[in-house]
């Protein structure tokens, strides 16, 4: 495929969603690919539960994902809490909704750059091991204090970005994830400063992120100046 390209950057593509236990999976991923010298990690909410597909907790519910929870787990060594599986899963008035704290990423991202990345990060934590209600404006405000943002500045964001900019972020995620040719959440895409992009499959990577953060380092390298060729031309050999 082809995407947009950064300048002389490479740029790693994450679509996501902050209710995705998969995406949770992916996370120290994310965090190591930060680390990689000359790469660029840009995110792409992909509105999982918005709409008709928020979701109320319910016994059903909570049957079905602890299995996946535990297989994550298992994989990646990501904890999940107490408060996420005894309190959280069974508190039937909880409502799952991607959508305020998508907001919240985009908020955080305008008042410090990486500051969506954090932000992420914060709320996954959240979500999956302490057990907050992650759709809560009152939650999102005071884990975007935790991080060190100003209260006021971060609400006002916050309140700019809601309805119809994070609507057209999650549109213009989801068409990204559609060209890319990505089944799910989360999708990687590696673009690279000539506008050439590929699908990552992170599958084999997932608990191995120092082996996952080398070989995006020579993924994201810049390609080396081709050296003169070996040959004569019409007029003689140059030297």
């Amino acid at each position: 495929m082809a995407a947009v390209s950064n300048g002389n950057t490479a740029t790693l593509h994450y679509i996501f969603d902050p209710l995705c236990g998969w995406c949770y999976a992916a996370a120290p991923l994310v965090d190591a690919a930060r680390g990689v010298p000359g790469l660029k990690v840009e995110f792409h909410g992909g509105g999982m539960m918005t709409g008709a597909n928020r979701r109320a907790i319910t016994p059903q519910w909570r049957e079905y994902v602890m299995p996946h929870d535990r297989r994550i787990a298992e994989l990646t060594g990501q904890p999940f809490g107490e408060a996420y599986f005894e309190e959280l899963l069974r508190d039937t008035g909880a409502v799952m909704d991607s959508e305020p704290p998508t907001t919240a990423i985009l908020a955080a991202e305008t008042l410090r750059e990486g500051g969506g990345l954090d932000m992420i990060h914060r709320l996954q934590h959240a979500h999956y091991v302490e057990g907050r209600r992650i759709a809560d404006a009152d939650v999102l405000k005071a884990l975007a204090v935790e991080l060190g943002f100003d209260a006021e500045a971060f609400a006002s964001a916050f309140a700019r970005l809601s309805g119809d900019a994070t609507a057209a972020h999650i549109a213009a995620s989801r068409q990204l994830l559609q060209r890319s040719g990505g089944q799910g959440f989360p999708t990687f895409v590696l673009t690279q400063p000539d506008g050439l992009a590929g699908r990552i499959d992170i599958g084999p990577w997932l608990g191995r992120a120092d082996e996952w953060k080398a070989q995006l380092a020579t993924l994201a390298a810049p390609p080396q100046s081709a050296a003169a060729p070996a040959v004569c031309g019409p007029d003689g050999c140059a030297i």
